[in-house]
């Protein structure tokens, strides 16, 4: 199990799996096998079970007591994955909602993300080949149990499989009640926690709870073809059920990476230098041993770490010490990544990773728009900075700690000890936010090392200072775009060349290869890739258009982030869309939909947005702007009104449109849109910072332009009921909101903002 549910299962007949091969249902023992074709290797779920636990399959264990155990293998980072996929699995056992809990998955095969690492590491050459590379790549994500969360891709990823799981499960504690009522196990049911065989002598109906019967359950087969639920009524799927981890967030009893307390621990904080090639040089070890509470200062190559019997005094000691670094290499510096990005499109490396049609004899002779467009890197500036805590014995070690991909941040922490991955034990936190930082793992390994020099339990958090200097940022990058329009007002021609570091790249050579930041940044210098650009696949009905990719070293390791390409790939092409429509002399939203005949989900998103608002036609004053966008199956649409006051941005309304297929809790949609929404108005606003002399400028969240909560004005949110699979809702808000800001200021000050953020000093 853990497939893609609706690719994979294609495939799965193609090579003449049946279901019996997917889903075993032997002894709690034999538990769950996964075998694939041609390239036979079998799985087993690797979960403890305390005792009066059954475990069904790799997602699910029951106890007699009936409490309904739910194996999470994707991160909680506020998304509220860990109540979304129990959710689909109890709506299919037939589970009381009161009875579920959640477990973190240990790193397994069976619960490896293959839709994520096939978006990230198929290239030209597996899309060529087709399904033989894409199996090629989810062979490799399974046999390396490559476990990530991110680019919304959990829910995709898992929802069939936890279906399955809940409809496996309530069959065989069906066969077990049945057995025990010597009836037809079809006959019988789960509600709520309660098995029946809807009537038995004299019309009255036996019950059992699912805790009587675990134990016996888990020694009957599953049928062939396994049944799923078909009634409408008493459905979980579907319904605003609460959020299973809210309850501990609120009262503080909620475990985070900073919160977990061993015996003996001790705390530490770090300083690992300017970005670049830094190298420690010299420490005064003498003015940190002054501060009350110091224990030991520890050098490395690259960072120097100050342990002490508090946080506090470990970080004011760290300051005392005074680190000097020495830096290799020109300095990064906002300058120098601006020249460097322009610079590319002169280069060699340019490639054309989309086009349909001849744009060369169409632009030739002809009238054309051109506009250009710049993007700075966006901090994550999540709400917990990194930290990890460490037990390390000499032939054993235990980490705690945040991470988006568990089996490599295990693989990195096993070799920097140098130590078995088997002999590494990885305790998966929830994270206080990350948007993509958590896919790192640096300081899991940072800790791990000081435990081992320390000889006892260390909690290692960084400074606000530090998490923003050494943030990976999502990727700058500059466009320029030129567009021709026909005779009837539709856009004929469509050229957008980019020039653009490609963030995943540089994040895979990181954390799969081990890399050092400076490294996978000039490694990733010539690689054009569409992952770089990957938000610029135009949605509208254009003959002639092209997107031409320009790599560049801009000397700023950067990282995996909300949105990745789509942050400026939307930004780019919805702006430029708007000075196409204006130079048309037409309505910016009959403009769009004129070209979307063959996207309808996409144009019902604009036109409910639309009649939402009150769209007034984007007139001159109005303050209203749109922006449309699809990525990974999801479509929205978004409108907002927009304007300035003494300089500041002001927005008052935020509607947004979205169609995300069947979702399995529609509140818990609305809020990952909420989050993305305001996430991009960060951008818009704020959440970036020059860089001077291999350094942020500035490092103190008031002092970013970040959006208070005077400055969201009614953010509203539209689901469009859809009968589609589920799609991944956590990064669709984040590229619309700038755009469509952009274009409604356009209306207020006739000027147009080709910058992000908006209101950035020069």
């Amino acid at each position: 199990m853990g497939r893609a549910p609706r690719r994979q299962a294609q495939q799965t007949e193609k090579k003449g799996l049946d279901r019996r091969t997917l889903l075993v249902g032997g002894g709690a023992a034999a538990g769950l096998l996964l075998a694939w074709a041609v390239w036979p290797r079998e799985y087993r779920p690797n979960l403890n079970t305390a005792p009066g636990e059954t475990a069904f399959n790799a997602f699910l264990k029951i106890d007699r007591a009936g409490q309904v155990i739910v194996v999470v293998p994707q991160t909680e980072m506020g998304q509220g994955i860990t109540t979304l996929l129990p959710q689909a699995l109890a709506d299919e056992l037939g589970a009381d909602w009161r009875t579920v809990g959640v477990q973190s998955a240990p790193v397994s095969p069976l619960y490896a993300n293959t839709l994520l690492a096939d978006e990230w590491l198929a290239n030209d050459w597996s899309r060529l080949v087709g399904d033989a590379g894409r199996w090629t790549i989810e062979q490799y994500a399974t046999r390396s149990a490559l476990m990530l969360t991110g680019a919304g891709t959990s829910l995709p990823m898992f929802h069939q499989a936890y279906r399955e799981a809940g409809a496996a499960a309530r069959v065989l504690l069906c066969k077990a009640a049945a057995a025990r009522w010597d009836v037809p196990w079809e006959s019988c049911d789960i509600q709520n926690g309660i098995i029946s065989d809807g009537g038995g002598p004299g019309g009255k109906g036996r019950t059992l709870k699912i805790g009587e019967v675990v134990e016996d359950a888990a020694t009957f087969d599953l049928p062939d073809i396994l049944p799923f639920r078909q009634a409408e009524v008493d459905r979980l799927a579907g319904q605003d059920l609460p959020r299973i981890d809210t309850p501990s967030k609120i009262d503080g009893s909620h475990n985070f990476a900073a919160d977990i307390r061993l015996p003996d621990m001790v705390f530490a904080s770090i300083r690992q230098g300017p970005i670049g090639d830094a190298v420690l040089k010299s420490v005064d070890e003498g003015a940190a041993k002054s501060v009350t509470g110091f224990l030991k200062l520890i050098r490395q190559e690259r960072w120097v770490a100050v342990v002490a019997s508090n946080w506090w005094a470990a970080n004011k000691a760290l300051d005392l010490c005074d680190p000097v670094f020495e830096l290799s290499g020109r300095p990064v510096d906002s300058a120098a990544m601006e020249a460097a990005l322009e610079q590319a499109f002169s280069g060699s490396s340019g490639e054309r990773l989309f086009a349909r049609g001849d744009l060369k004899p169409l632009f030739e002779d002809a009238t054309i728009l051109a506009s250009e467009y710049r993007v700075r890197p966006g901090l994550h500036l999540a709400l917990e900075p990194m930290s990890a805590t460490a037990r390390i014995t000499d032939e054993a070690a235990e980490v705690w700690m945040a991470t988006q991909a568990p089996s490599l941040a295990r693989a990195a922490i096993a070799k920097a000890l140098g130590l078995s991955a088997g002999a590494v034990t990885l305790y998966p936190l929830h994270a206080g936010g990350g948007y993509g930082r958590h896919m790192e793992h640096e300081a899991g390994v940072q800790a791990a090392l000081l435990s081992r020099e320390l000889g006892r339990p260390v909690q290692l958090l960084w400074s606000r200072l530090e998490d923003v200097i050494q943030d990976r940022p999502s990727a700058p990058a500059h466009a320029r775009m030129a567009g021709k329009l026909g005779r009837n007002g539709a856009i004929e021609g469509w050229s957008a060349k980019v020039a653009a570091p490609c963030a995943m790249t540089q994040t895979w050579a990181r954390i799969a290869h081990g890399r050092l930041p400076h490294e996978a940044s000039a490694e990733a210098a010539d690689a054009s890739t569409r992952l770089a650009v990957a938000g610029m696949d135009l949605p509208y009905a254009v003959p002639n258009w092209a997107v031409d990719h320009f790599p560049a070293d801009v000397g700023l390791p950067l990282g995996f982030a909300r949105g990745n390409a789509h942050l400026y790939g939307a930004f780019f092409t919805e702006s430029f869309i708007d000075e196409l429509a204006h130079q048309a002399q037409m309505e910016a939203m009959s403009f769009r939909i004129q070209m979307l005949g063959g996207n309808p989900r996409l144009a019902h998103c604009l036109t409910t947005v639309g009649a939402m608002g009150g769209w007034q036609g984007g007139i001159a004053g109005s303050g209203q702007g749109l922006a449309a966008h699809m990525m990974n199956g999801a479509y929205a649409a978004v409108m907002v009104e927009a304007g300035i006051s003494e300089g500041k941005l002001q927005v008052s309304r935020i509607i947004a449109a979205v169609d995300g297929g069947d979702q399995v809790n529609p509140d818990i949609a609305r809020q990952q849109i909420e989050s993305g929404l305001i996430h991009g108005l960060a951008l818009a606003m704020g959440a970036s910072v020059p860089y001077a002399r291999g350094m942020p400028a500035r490092a103190i969240l008031g002092r970013m332009g970040l959006p208070r909560l005077s400055d969201v004005g009614e953010v509203t949110v539209e689901l469009i009921r859809s009968t589609s699979a589920p799609a991944g809702l956590t990064d669709i808000g984040a590229p619309l909101v700038a755009p469509a800001i952009a274009n409604a200021l356009f209306t207020t000050t006739g000027q147009r903002h080709r910058n992000l953020p908006l209101l950035a000093e020069d």
